[in-house]
């Protein structure tokens, strides 16, 4: 297959690159500065757009763009970033992949489309959540799928936090937790989803070959309560996690973040993927912490 990845040099895209590469596709990288290799086609969401050579021939695109919700705390300004990163670029991707007529389209999306599930498992048919994350999903997916036409595949890539040895949440988390000062934050019993890089990467690879549409949950079978995933991250690193922090000093700290990231339930199943016969590398959090950090 012929791919063209925007977003193709951070934690997903540059591993999910170098996996399509080692498969025998070729893959076309839209970046945001001027290429510097043949196989970089340069593109702006404010200005130039997706020049239609880029997308010529291609077979699917993918879209991975998006400052990470993570980065800092959630000011005004930074919410404003968080959208201007996702959806206009995925109008724009979307508007391009449709006038090129290409037939597949995966979009990034995340499961924080949920909100606060509670003790529920959400699944792709349920509906969204209430909160800032869960409005901009929202618009991110109707960005991408207003756009694409009725003509083209859409997946919609609900991902859950992706756990990796290379970066994302683990490698703030991990320098924390080698102090010894890992520990449980609020009550611990709201609910974890998580995928590792490799399952991230398998699942997408698995949806540009299939014919499935629509929204799909990448996160692995077994989202635990927060205080597992502590306990897990402890014995991966071989230090105690006897530190907790209460709910309202998390919020104090972190506002309206932690408070959607860390203290919201976020119990999420990949229904579509099990369905489907879609089978984990990583399907328990012990095996994916120990991989995460070999």
């Amino acid at each position: 297959m012929l791919i063209a990845v925007a977003g193709s040099h951070g934690l997903i895209g540059s591993a999910l690159v170098a996996s399509l590469t080692d498969a025998g596709h070729t893959v076309r990288r839209l970046v945001r500065h001027e290429p510097l290799s043949d196989d970089e086609f340069g593109w702006d969401p404010e200005t130039l757009g997706v020049p239609a050579e880029a997308l010529d021939g291609v077979d699917a695109v993918v879209s991975l763009g998006g400052v990470g919700v993570g980065n800092q705390l959630w000011t005004g300004r930074f919410k404003q970033e968080l959208r201007d990163t996702r959806i206009t670029p995925t109008e724009v991707i979307a508007e391009a992949v449709r006038k090129a007529g290409v037939p597949t389209f995966l979009s990034a999306s995340a499961s924080g489309y949920y909100g606060d599930t509670g003790e529920h498992a959400a699944i792709e048919s349920d509906g969204p959540g209430s909160g800032f994350l869960a409005d901009l999903v929202v618009d991110w997916e109707d960005a991408a799928v207003r756009n694409a036409g009725e003509n083209t595949r859409v997946v919609l890539l609900r991902t859950a936090p992706v756990l990796s040895g290379s970066g994302g949440l683990l490698a703030k988390l991990r320098p924390l937790f080698k102090l010894g000062l890992g520990g449980t934050i609020g009550s611990g019993r709201q609910y974890f989803s998580w995928i590792t890089l490799v399952d991230e990467i398998r699942a997408i690879e698995f949806l540009l070959s299939s014919t499935i549409s629509g929204p799909v949950n990448l996160a692995a079978p077994d989202a635990v309560p927060f205080a597992d995933f502590v306990s897990a991250f402890g014995r991966a690193v071989h230090r105690p996690t006897i530190a907790r922090v209460p709910g309202f000093a998390a919020k104090f700290v972190g506002g309206e973040m932690a408070q959607e990231m860390i203290l919201f339930s976020q119990r999420v199943a990949p229904g579509v993927l099990t369905d489907n016969d879609f089978t984990f590398t990583h399907p328990d959090i012990d095996s994916g912490l120990a991989h995460a950090n070999r």
